[in-house]
């Protein structure tokens, strides 16, 4: 039996069930509930999340999570948005204008403070043939530019925003969620991909412009189904450079994964393990690139057998 999925709920039905009991939604191996009156927040998830599978029933979560509005005179006066976890806020208000990049950064935060069953890198994750890339990558790099071109064209998206790695094996396990594109990237894959269901464009956060695209239903479907790392990349957008893969020394790339890591510390010798497993098992390699097209010729050639 095919499971109800978000997008097969009507929308003001489901903006009643986040607005009441919450709405419970597995994302990857981790199951949401969520709760929230904003309209915005309503109106986008079920756009972005449409996917997903959902479970009105659900009477556990990993994460509870709610978006509310403050108290007070800020409920009127310059609203703001609060982020609540098991019924506790996490940060400092937010514009409530702005309550959907909060949810989505929020989730982001959730997973990389408590998800400690795997090593976490920030990087994004794509697979091919069984055989997953894991890009890791600083903001302003143009990995989610890339990573959200390649998932339109023929790899499975695991992740845009954190690789997670589960020790006892190495595999890469998916955690499919929206891609977060930033200023000149919205419009950019807008010409790209005009297929891509990109929800609003929310201006002035403090990351610029921002927009969120749906990941392919394929993607979301196949969550439940990790790969095995092959390649360790680094990527860096650079104006009118040609697409092009150095080799990158084990030693460097070992050292690079580790400072994009949220736990390999904490986990201890597991993340060592962990860490050097993946360094060894996979090609490092540095990628720079100029142009979309360009680039995933590259990569086309990259995953040739």
């Amino acid at each position: 039996m095919c499971p109800v999925r978000v997008g097969d709920l009507a929308s003001d039905r489901f903006a009643a069930l986040l607005g009441s009991t919450g709405a419970g939604i597995r994302t990857g191996p981790f199951s949401l509930r969520l709760r929230s009156r904003y309209r915005s927040v309503a109106e986008t998830v079920h756009f972005l999340y449409a996917d997903f599978p959902v479970d009105e029933a659900a009477s556990f979560a990993d994460l509870q999570v709610e978006i509310r509005p403050a108290n007070g005179l800020r409920r009127w006066i310059r609203p703001q948005a609060l982020f609540h976890l098991d019924g506790e806020p996490l940060f400092e208000p937010y514009p409530g204008r702005l309550a959907v990049p909060l949810l989505e950064w929020g989730l982001n935060w959730c997973v990389a403070t408590l998800a400690h069953q795997y090593l976490m890198l920030h990087a994004a994750v794509l697979e091919r043939d069984g055989l997953a890339v894991v890009m890791p990558a600083k903001p302003g790099s143009g990995k989610s530019t890339l990573c959200a071109a390649l998932a339109h064209r023929g790899w499975r998206l695991l992740s845009d925003e954190m690789a997670l790695l589960r020790p006892e094996d190495g595999l890469a396990w998916p955690w499919p969620r929206p891609l977060g594109l930033k200023n000149g990237s919205i419009d950019l894959l807008r010409r790209f991909a005009p297929e891509a269901a990109i929800g609003p464009v929310w201006r002035d956060t403090k990351k610029g412009d921002v927009a969120h695209m749906r990941p392919p239903r394929e993607s979301v479907e196949r969550a439940a189904e990790p790969a095995h790392p092959a390649w360790l990349v680094f990527p860096r957008w650079r104006d009118g450079s040609a697409a092009r893969f150095d080799a990158t020394p084990k030693a460097d790339a070992m050292i690079r994964a580790a400072d994009n890591s949220m736990n390999y510390r904490g986990l201890g010798g597991a993340g060592f393990e962990t860490l050097a497993d993946l360094v060894d098992r996979c090609d490092c390699l540095d990628f720079e690139y100029g142009r979309l097209d360009d680039a995933l010729a590259a990569f086309e050639e990259l995953a040739r057998p």
